[in-house]
């Protein structure tokens, strides 16, 4: 388990000076953008552009604050409004497309994993849930507060307040979540072997 501050993830400016990226976490350790075999990140969108293309990569991007934003490929084979909040939406990397703000500046959680090797599944938790044992898998709370146990009853449980979260690789857990106050909303991202995302 590592637990994380979204508050003090480093922000990467994109190429493009469209935006910038926080990546939280990108598995197996030291992988760059060419051979991660997961990777989950929170990107800050300030300007329409080129989304950057990512080749053999499943995609999942959910908008977490703002306004959204117009995907577009040129082909017309995606033409989606990323525009309700907290709805996730799956696509493929090998797509080019192009992103048009739909306002002011807006931000998205983004979970890429390998085609063919690797599936996501992206959930928004209001309620107490117990997370299917995976072996890879993140847990941000976007609002609130929330109670996480790694087994039903245990005492040595952690407190994650709006955002900060978990996220754990190669170890098989099964996470307990409960919220601790009226707002609290958690994400949760699961990832298993597998051939598509979900």
């Amino acid at each position: 388990m590592t637990r994380f501050s979204l508050d003090t993830v480093p922000a990467t400016p994109w190429k493009n000076g469209g935006g910038t990226t926080r990546e939280i976490a990108s598995w197996p350790p030291g992988a760059g953008l060419d051979d991660f075999q997961w990777r989950i990140s929170v990107a800050t969108i300030g300007a329409s552009g080129p989304f950057s293309r990512f080749a053999g990569i499943d995609r999942t991007i959910m908008l977490i604050d703002g306004d959204g934003v117009h995907l577009r490929a040129p082909d017309g084979s995606i033409d989606h409004r990323l525009d309700v909040p907290l709805a996730p939406f799956a696509f493929s990397g090998d797509t080019p497309l192009d992103c048009t703000l739909l306002g002011g500046t807006s931000q998205d959680i983004n979970v890429m994993t390998r085609h063919g090797a690797l599936q996501a599944q992206v959930h928004v938790m209001r309620r107490p849930h117990t997370l299917d044992r995976c072996a890879h898998g993140l847990l941000l709370a976007l609002r609130g507060s929330w109670v996480v146990r790694l087994r039903p009853g245990d005492d040595d449980a952690v407190r994650l307040e709006a955002h900060q979260g978990l996220w754990w690789a190669e170890q098989p857990c099964t996470a307990h979540i409960e919220p601790a106050s009226d707002d609290a909303v958690l994400v949760a991202v699961s990832i298993e072997t597998g051939a598509t995302v979900s």
